[in-house]
């Protein structure tokens, strides 16, 4: 098991990625009427007030696949050494926060929006220490 002691802060990282995108994308997924209640209210006076079933139906595809690319990609480092699947899935998970920031923005929810920055970071240090 080389693979895990070559790459100790990139498997730290996506799991990282894998707890907080398949925790956020499930949560969606299993409670979609709470979810869209709330979106719905929080984006009601911004210009994605008409779109927030669409949104949330992409975010969560977004965040599904982030979380199950990282799962897959932290597996095949440690087996193969390769890192294309996890850096796809840090990828996306970077665009889905991207996303989401944009939409605190929209909304005018500056709190929610700097405490996306604090998974942005994390993140975009995953995706530096996966270039090699």
């Amino acid at each position: 098991m080389n693979g895990i002691k070559e790459n100790i802060p990139q498997l730290l990282l996506l799991l990282f990625v894998v707890i907080t995108f398949l925790q956020s994308g499930l949560d969606k997924v299993f409670d979609w009427r709470g979810n869209l209640s709330w979106l719905k209210e929080h984006f009601s006076k911004s210009i994605f007030r008409n779109t927030v079933p669409l949104l949330l139906f992409v975010i969560t595809c977004m965040e599904l696949t982030a979380g199950i690319a990282s799962l897959v990609g932290g597996i095949q480092l440690v087996i193969s050494g390769d890192y294309i699947v996890a850096q796809t899935g840090a990828v996306i998970a970077a665009l889905s926060l991207l996303m989401l920031l944009l939409g605190q923005r929209v909304a005018k929810d500056y709190e929610g929006a700097k405490t996306i920055v604090i998974y942005f970071i994390p993140t975009v240090i995953l995706i530096l220490l996966l270039q090699y």
